[in-house]
């Protein structure tokens, strides 16, 4: 049977790259997030028929309703939700504007919440779950304390539902990602920080990323693949780290 999965985030970056891997292995795809024209871009890309696409703000309960009914309206239940939204701005825990640093949260933690609320009462049994989060669920780095605190949060939430859903069979699994080329690595500034001399010096002329580069959007998309398919039919409440060995030396 076609698998019908649903990719939050799926625009850009991983979550696109997600999204053509399921397309491309035969499934339908709904691509959602709160950019419309970059959703039916990437739909229009899709090989196969059926695809969907869908604007998606996760801080508005309206979007997430008018989502809910939209699956409902279209495929009335689906099989398996990627969550790869995200975003990432330099805040600083002390000084700076609390909004800002808060938008993180509403975006990263509970757009999160709010969308299993929302659609995993549709998904089938034997469903899949998959967050996209962070190495920096569990590291630190300066001015990254309200994604790291929503990516860490976010893995206690998978490791809840993996428990509540159990009785469904339905798997619940986090990816943890370090350094990928998407366009989250374009900084204010407008510079690919992959392509700096501080990338260089500081992880491929050491040794503390032991592949010496930043993984692809594929490559995780990849993961993704495997955590919905067969062989991770007794995986559930765990993280899978793919940071090319970043985190294995301090």
């Amino acid at each position: 049977m076609q698998k019908k999965v649903i990719v939050l985030g799926g625009s850009s970056g991983i979550g696109k790259a997600t999204a053509q891997r399921f397309a491309n292995e035969g499934c339908r795809v709904l691509v959602a997030s709160d950019n419309l024209s970059q959703c039916s871009d990437v739909v229009n890309s899709l090989p196969g028929e059926g695809h969907l696409s869908c604007e998606l703000d996760v801080r508005s309960d309206e979007q997430l309703e008018n989502l809910k009914q939209f699956v409902i309206a279209n495929w009335a239940d689906f099989d398996i939700l990627v969550n790869s939204i995200g975003i990432s701005k330099h805040s600083a825990v002390l000084d700076s504007d609390f909004s800002a640093w808060d938008n993180s949260i509403q975006v990263m933690l509970y757009g999160t919440v709010k969308s299993c609320r929302a659609l995993v009462p549709l998904m089938n049994d034997y469903g899949r779950i998959i967050h996209i989060t962070s190495i920096h669920h569990e590291r630190v780095a300066t001015g990254s304390s309200a994604y790291g605190v929503s990516k860490a949060a976010i893995t206690q939430l998978t490791r809840s539902l993996a428990m509540e859903l159990a009785p469904r069979n339905i798997l619940a699994n986090t990816i943890a990602p370090g350094f990928v080329d998407t366009p989250m690595s374009i900084k204010e500034n407008g510079i690919n920080e992959l392509n700096t001399e501080w990338f260089k010096s500081n992880y491929q002329d050491t040794e503390r990323l032991p592949l010496k580069r930043a993984a692809m959007p594929e490559e995780i998309a990849g993961v993704a693949w495997f955590l919905a398919g067969p062989d991770a039919s007794y995986i559930t409440g765990s993280i899978i780290t793919v940071d090319g060995g970043l985190t294995l030396s301090f």
